[in-house]
């Protein structure tokens, strides 16, 4: 009698798993997430909104977003024994989910982060093909689709700060293909997030990073390259 071979035997070019929404999207909102932390997480939270959240472990998407979290590619074959993976580095992880959240994607995670002392919390939406949008950073709207070199500013509410900004990428000829703009009220914290088709200079991360209204600067190159 032949074995019977689970849905993580499928092994291509594009992703392992049953689906590209429950396993190429999922990875890759992990991956752009520990970019936005800085490096691989130490302990995550992991919560599953919706339709993800009555299929997460019968679809995998419960391997793929630790296989994430672990920096995995999408058409790696780690991304099946990601979880005993994880235990052995030393991940701590905990799901959750909720199953009706009616303002939430249907394909939701949030993911809340920890790495030494710094958290972050993303909320991650899977759109099909392995397309994603990254929907909040920290409280704050992103929308981004981590397939172009994004750009994440927190900065002071500051008049002319976006003009600036603008002109700093236009003399790195940077083309920006998005921009968006979130603030916790006037003259408090904003936070803008630009996407662009190339790369930026690393003098141009440090003199953005030297601006004495910026808080924090987080570049994210295109996480498939």
């Amino acid at each position: 009698m032949a074995e019977k071979s689970s849905v993580f035997d499928m092994i291509g070019p594009v992703m392992i798993g049953p689906s590209s929404s429950h396993t190429a999207g999922v990875v890759r909102i992990a991956r752009a997430a520990i970019r936005v932390l800085g490096g691989k997480p130490d302990e995550a939270i992991i919560t599953f909104y919706n339709s993800f959240a009555r299929t997460y472990e019968g679809h995998g998407s419960d391997k793929a977003i630790i296989a994430g979290l672990l920096d995995y590619k999408t058409d790696d074959a780690r991304i099946k024994t990601s979880l005993e993976i994880a235990k052995k580095e030393g991940l701590k992880y905990t799901f959750k989910s909720v199953g009706n959240a009616s303002t939430m994607h249907p394909n939701s995670i949030k993911l809340n982060l920890q790495k030494g002392d710094k958290k972050v919390e993303i909320i991650g939406q899977s759109k099909g093909g392995g397309v994603i949008n990254i929907a909040e950073v920290d409280g704050f709207d992103a929308d981004f689709s981590a397939s172009l070199h994004t750009l994440i500013i927190k900065a002071k509410d500051t008049k002319g700060s976006i003009a600036h900004i603008s002109s700093i990428l236009s003399n790195d000829d940077c083309n920006i293909a998005t921009m968006s703009v979130s603030r916790k009220g006037k003259n408090d914290e904003a936070c803008l997030v630009i996407e662009m088709d190339s790369g930026l200079k690393p003098v141009t991360l440090e003199y953005l990073k030297s601006l004495n209204w910026v808080n924090q600067i987080i570049y994210i190159p295109d996480i498939d390259l």
